[in-house]
């Protein structure tokens, strides 16, 4: 039987890699972003042509049926939609094997010019849909008694960033959020663990000029900013590892921190 994997903030960057590793893998995926049209399409799209070009005698993706990709517009920072998200994966599917929060924003500025409006966006954005999605995942994991949650954090969750203290703030929530969650459902035998990033190449760091990349490059050990198909195989190596992994922080900066 295919695993099923829901993935947020998948139309680019980091969760398409994700989406794009799972369906290789011959996994069925829920890709969901907040604006949707035509990027999550070319997810979707792109997750079908790599299933396809897994497929070989040599693989055993051959085994399982073809999997399904199914794209879901919405904001998951918003309860009332997370509860529909999770209800359809569920109803299309049976069975939730792995969730992977990715969906995040940032904001580059002072504390004094971070208002009211952009606190609470990436709050909710960023660690308020880490608790929605968890929390409804849960019952569909208890049934079968097992599940991976895995939350894509940031280093600067773990060490703190000038002038990025709203999203430093939401990647240490995540942080203790995933230690808390790991020890509330572990006897449970459900697995919740968080990969910190690096500086990935990725829109997110597209603020920043190419002589300051090519500076912050020069500083992490191996000499440049990680891609997102390394996180993705970090995180599907994760979601196939034993119960016994859980409640960690997993960085992956390069060496950088």
């Amino acid at each position: 039987m295919n695993r099923t994997v829901i993935i947020t903030g998948a139309s680019r960057g980091i969760g398409r890699a994700i989406a794009i590793r799972f369906a290789a893998s011959g996994c069925n995926v829920i890709i969901n972003s907040v604006n949707g049209g035509e990027k999550l399409e070319e997810t979707a799209e792109l997750c079908q042509k790599a299933y396809q070009k897994a497929v070989s005698p040599n693989t055993a993706v051959t085994s399982c049926s073809t999997p399904s990709v199914l794209p879901i517009q919405g904001d998951v920072s918003d309860p009332s939609f997370v509860r529909k998200l999770i209800a359809e994966a569920h109803d299309r599917f049976g069975r939730i094997d792995v969730l992977v929060n990715n969906a995040g924003i940032s904001f580059v500025g002072l504390i004094q010019d971070t208002d009211d409006l952009i606190w609470q966006k990436i709050i909710n954005t960023n660690l308020s849909s880490v608790h929605y999605c968890t929390r409804e995942v849960i019952p569909h994991m208890l049934k079968e008694k097992h599940g991976h949650i895995i939350n894509i954090s940031s280093v600067w969750g773990n060490i703190g960033a000038s002038c990025e203290a709203a999203y430093s703030a939401s990647k240490g929530g995540i942080n203790a959020y995933t230690k808390a969650a790991a020890k509330e459902l572990a006897p449970s035998g459900i697995s919740v663990n968080a990969i910190a990033c690096g500086c990935i190449d990725t829109d997110m760091n597209k603020c920043f000029s190419s002589e300051d990349l090519t500076q912050l490059a020069e500083e992490i050990p191996v000499g440049r900013l990680g891609t997102p198909e390394e996180i993705a195989e970090m995180v599907y190596s994760v979601s196939n590892l034993p119960e016994y992994l859980t409640g960690q922080i997993i960085t992956a900066d390069g060496g950088w921190t």
